[in-house]
């Protein structure tokens, strides 16, 4: 379960991430790429919390 969590995580940081390349690329505004720049560091946070907690729990016996 925590490794479809983490799969998850790591593609939505993917997808804002490219979201936010594609609004600058685009010459989007700053509050838009401002907004991505905050949701991209959120999604990172819970894909490393999931990446630990599977690596966490698939060591204990």
């Amino acid at each position: 379960m925590l490794y479809i969590i983490s799969t998850i995580g790591m593609m939505a940081v993917a997808i804002v991430l490219a979201l936010g390349l594609t609004n600058m690329a685009r010459g989007g505004t700053p509050s838009r790429s401002q907004k991505l720049m905050r949701l991209r560091i959120l999604f990172q946070f819970v894909a490393v919390i999931g990446v630990m907690a599977a690596l966490y729990f698939s060591t204990q016996a």
